[in-house]
């Protein structure tokens, strides 16, 4: 037990708890959307950050934005559905930085089509990028924060984590597979000292979603089941993404926080 005089000493470091300042943080998927967006916040919460996708494109952009605002924020190209390139990925990492305090799986890319007659090389690219990816990223820098004996694994799920739809025999489940990775991890590694959650996003308005938002009849079924009736923004990614990188989430653990207006409450 501890007094109030302790507790009250706790409480006035509370927004203290939430400053990235002199960490380190690899954001897979960090080029746009919401790996763009998060890999922003995290530097703005004072995180060294590393952004990753498999392109320069937008990637030096995110870059430039971060620099711009006097934090240190670096970028590798690489292909993380491949384990080769997981691995140099990582040694070039702690090449830059010598730790790494934070990963944040972002990468993603969706595929519908009618259930019987699914691309099955479509189906198998989504569950590689979606799924795959986030197994390498997590083990191989898992290896780094288990021999650190500290860090925060961050996995974008979606609500599609929870729920089904018509003609997604891959996104859906792919993210399904998210959801359990990271619960699997956080019982693994938990008493290890990492910390392993999940977000989960509702449609947010990204270059992912466009094409299927700006039909209007999807968007409009989309605000129905909204109970906060608008779209997700970048910016409400802000807020989850620090705290659960930060020490204010230090006894959070296998929680995939929905991040949905409502969504999954409906």
């Amino acid at each position: 037990m501890i007094d109030l005089d302790q507790l009250t000493n706790l409480a006035s470091s509370t927004l203290e708890r939430f400053r990235l300042d002199k960490k380190v943080a690899l954001v897979v998927g960090g080029s746009r959307g919401l790996g763009q967006a998060m890999a922003l916040a995290l530097s703005s919460a004072g995180a060294n950050v590393c952004v990753v996708a498999r392109s320069t494109q937008d990637l030096q952009k995110t870059v430039e934005a971060i620099s711009k605002k006097g934090k240190t924020g670096k970028s590798i190209v690489s292909d993380v559905t491949r384990e080769e390139e997981v691995e140099k990925l990582v040694e070039q990492v702690m090449k830059l930085f010598g730790r790494i305090d934070i990963l944040v799986n972002s990468q993603g890319t969706v595929y519908l089509q009618p259930s019987i007659d699914f691309d099955t090389a479509a189906w198998q690219n989504v569950i590689d990028v979606n799924l795959k990816s986030v197994f390498l990223s997590c083990k191989h820098v898992g290896r780094i924060m288990l021999n650190q004996g500290k860090g925060k694994i961050i996995n974008v799920s979606s609500v599609r984590g929870f729920q089904g739809r018509p003609e997604d025999m891959a996104y859906a489940p792919s993210k399904g597979g998210v959801n359990q990775l990271t619960r699997s991890l956080a019982i693994e590694w938990g008493p290890r000292g990492i910390n392993v959650n999940g977000i989960a996003p509702v449609f947010t308005l990204t270059p992912l979603n466009v094409s299927f938002l700006n039909d209007p009849i999807k968007k409009e079924w989309v605000l129905s089941r909204i109970p906060m009736k608008r779209l997700g923004q970048l910016d409400d990614l802000f807020g989850p993404v620090v705290f659960l990188a930060s020490e204010a989430s230090n006894f959070v653990n296998g929680h995939i926080l929905p991040v949905d207006g409502g969504w999954l409450a409906a």
